[in-house]
């Protein structure tokens, strides 16, 4: 197998890359120019690198990154500041997944898995789930303001919608983490089919590492994969037991 990761440069994608090289897998990452990665990532033989905007990419170079390819990873998303959220391109991560789709579907042999992160703002009513009038007010006023949060919600649309679940050359899980934060070390997490808690008032905490390991494991572990093909899994971070007091 080799793996294409989209927005490898940044936190969670360094961390797919690693979990995925821990395993002996082969990846493709594509970074933007000037974007640093760690010095065991570059010297890597497994890695290959591939540099420049994604979302700027035409047919060709597509066809060219995703060649070989049987899966791909979007960690895209915006960078968190004034032009990260507001400019350009609005439509990073929905534009480049479906470009990606549209090249695939074109493409001989198996079908591709992927993987996109998404977040549990997003709410997949398909599936049943609602939101309170407060969610609903507070989600509809970050589709209004925040071009970033619409961008995530059309590319989760677009796998639900238009890729949907018997497309022939096209597998793919939108995983959902609650708000993301950083550690070193992974820790226990589970991953539920629909939010157990509000994502906007009471939104809980998963670590980035946790993510790319669920990532990884969806690659590599063919009943785990199936399991969640085609849906969105939320992912939580499990509390930890409080320690005994001696």
């Amino acid at each position: 197998m080799k793996v294409l990761i989209l927005g490898a440069s940044g936190t969670t994608g360094k961390l797919v890359a690693r979990q995925l090289l821990e395993r002996k897998i082969n990846v493709r990452l594509v970074v933007r120019e000037g974007a640093i990665l760690p010095v065991e990532i570059l010297a890597d033989p497994l890695v290959e690198i591939v540099k420049g905007n994604v979302s700027e990419f035409d047919d060709s170079r597509l066809t060219a990154i995703l060649e070989g390819c049987g899966a791909v990873v979007s960690c895209l998303g915006h960078t968190v500041s004034l032009k990260g959220m507001f400019g350009k391109p609005r439509n990073l991560v929905s534009g480049t997944i479906k470009n990606i789709c549209g090249i695939a579907g074109k493409q001989d042999g198996k079908k591709v898995k992927l993987i996109l992160m998404s977040t549990t703002a997003y709410t997949n009513s398909v599936s049943g789930e609602k939101n309170t009038l407060g969610e609903r007010i507070a989600l509809s006023v970050f589709a209004l303001l925040l071009p970033a949060h619409r961008d995530n919600v059309k590319a989760a649309d677009y796998l639900r919608d238009e890729i949907g679940k018997v497309d022939e050359k096209i597998e793919w899980i939108a995983v959902r983490p609650d708000t993301l934060v950083n550690d070193e070390s992974e820790s226990p997490f589970h991953a539920c089919e629909s939010p157990v808690r509000s994502p906007v008032f009471d939104a809980g905490k998963t670590t980035r590492i946790n993510v790319s390991r669920f990532m990884s494991d969806l690659l590599l572990d063919e009943a785990l994969w199936n399991e969640w093909r085609c849906r969105m899994p939320v992912l939580y971070n499990q509390p930890q037991e409080p320690a005994k007091v001696r």
